[in-house]
């Protein structure tokens, strides 16, 4: 099984930039003129395509090992997240929103004491 996000978006380049930004050097490809893939993991992807009229809907969440670095390099990176919380199991969650509005979750689990 492969999973496939989508984030529709308005403007792909801005949409790349952000997205490297956000996920950091992992493996992408282009499968067309509008659309932009990125790779997680095997057979776990995240792509921007332009779709103007859906643009700033979508919400997608990841679960990454290592949230704490994650968010870290994402900072440095030039990307922090909009909130954060912990839900009552101590799983925790950070909400970022693409320049379309588009919400990416990244989830982990919770911190070591």
């Amino acid at each position: 099984m492969d999973l496939f996000a989508r984030l529709a978006v308005t403007d792909l380049p801005r949409a790349i930039a952000w997205g490297e930004r956000l996920f950091g050097p992992v493996e992408t490809f282009a499968p067309n003129d509008t659309e932009h893939v990125w790779t997680l993991q095997e057979h776990c992807h995240v792509y921007a395509e332009v779709l103007p009229q859906h643009a700033g809907h979508a919400a997608v969440t990841v679960f990454v090992d290592d949230y704490t670095g994650f968010l870290a390099a994402a900072a440095e990176r030039g990307v922090r997240p909009e909130s954060e919380e912990v839900y009552e199991n101590g799983v925790r969650k950070a909400l970022f929103r693409d320049p379309d509005g588009n919400e990416v979750g990244v989830g982990g689990a919770p911190a070591a004491d």
